[in-house]
């Protein structure tokens, strides 16, 4: 096959560029679009030969786009419009101006790419938004199939449930086929799969509620820790002798004032929450911290925690030495490749940041190469 030309909009870091080279798939990115200058720095850091527009979206004419002659479409736009925690003013969201752009766009290109890739949130699906999509594909002459899918469907411990839609450009009738196959290619994840997206704690053998959990996130937690068809945290960390482990251990002040709220996980969980661009910075929802020292049971560490002094709830809290995932062992995590590296110029909180709004690697390869086959 002829390499496929391809169009990267908010290209972030990337992780559409990463999936394509892991996926095997013939193909060449010819411009890359983004607005983020952190994003940015890192993506020529590890791009250096591919055309990267540091310009919005809405500024390229249909007539640029012509002259691209692109045969993909890979885009993951702006998230915040759509998320459960956000203000989801969908459409009406400045940050919206550019997809609907992009879907104004599309029917107008002199030559349509033949495949589009799209990733969003959950949420995303019931959008106006995701209406207007489709609304726009259909009118184009695309086949398209819409998933949910999450990293743990191709066995990495990491809960981030995303909305992909997978489109291909009609010209014969054998492409309507296309969309009863996602499923049996990239199975649909199950119970293990799933984060409810709330603070979540550590699995026990014996379920003793401790921290804000209940009893049905115990069983969630050891159901996702006893499915062998995901691997273990263990494969994603840092060798321990390269690591300064008292760079990332939890402060004592967030120790005392957040701990209730602390997701926490051991080398041999298989699970761990969706990493997001607050993590480091904001403890609720924004991802799991690793316990180091397995000796102390975490379930002995939290009984009885409230009757403690404020000096002894301390001690308890520090013998567990939890400590945040690097920046590396989260882009583990989602997947991306040993030599994906940042510029010396960006610091942790935004190496954080980045990696937050970026996608899972290994999932969107597998999308991939499903799209093109």
């Amino acid at each position: 096959m002829e390499a496929l030309r391809v169009v990267e909009l908010y290209s972030g870091i990337g992780g559409m560029h990463y999936a394509l080279k892991d996926s095997g798939v013939s193909a060449q990115v010819v411009a890359a679009v983004d607005i983020n200058p952190t994003a940015n720095l890192v993506y020529q850091h590890n791009f250096p030969q591919t055309v990267l527009w540091n310009k919005t979206i809405e500024g390229i004419s249909v007539e640029v786009f012509d002259k691209l002659c692109f045969d993909m479409l890979l885009m993951s736009p702006p998230c915040q419009p759509f998320t459960r925690l956000g203000l989801q003013g969908d459409v009406t969201d400045a940050r919206t101006k550019s997809f609907l752009y992009i879907l104004h766009l599309l029917p107008r290109l002199r030559k349509r790419p033949r495949f589009i890739l799209l990733e969003n949130v959950k949420g995303f699906e019931t959008s106006s938004a995701r209406a207007c999509l489709v609304e726009t594909l259909k009118e184009c002459g695309y086949v398209f199939q819409e998933v949910m899918l999450s990293p743990t469907s191709v066995g990495i411990p990491n809960s981030r449930m995303r909305y992909f839609l997978l489109a291909k450009l009609s010209t014969d009738t054998r492409t309507s086929g296309f969309s009863a196959q996602v499923p049996d290619v990239v199975p649909q994840p199950g119970s293990s799969g799933q984060s409810s997206g709330q603070p979540e704690a550590s699995s026990q053998e014996h379920p003793v509620l401790y921290k804000l959990e209940t009893l049905v996130d115990v069983q969630r937690k050891s159901a996702q820790d006893s499915n062998e068809s995901v691997r273990q945290i263990r494969d994603f960390l840092e060798p321990q002798t390269d690591l300064n482990v008292q760079q990332y251990l939890i402060p004592p002040r967030t120790l005392l004032r957040y701990c209730l709220l602390l997701d926490i996980v051991q080398p041999s969980c298989r699970r761990s929450v969706c990493f997001t661009k607050g993590y480091g910075r904001y403890v609720e929802g924004t991802g799991s911290v690793l316990q180091c020292h397995l000796e102390t049971k975490v379930q002995s560490a939290f009984t009885g925690l409230e009757l403690c002094s404020e000096e002894q709830k301390l001690q308890r809290l520090l013998n567990l030495q939890l400590r945040y995932f690097t920046p590396r062992e989260v882009a583990n995590l989602m997947g991306f490749p040993q030599s994906f590296s940042f510029p010396e110029q960006i610091s942790t909180r935004q190496q954080y940041r980045v990696l937050g709004n970026s996608l899972n690697v290994v999932l969107v390869s597998r999308l991939l190469q499903l799209l093109v086959s």
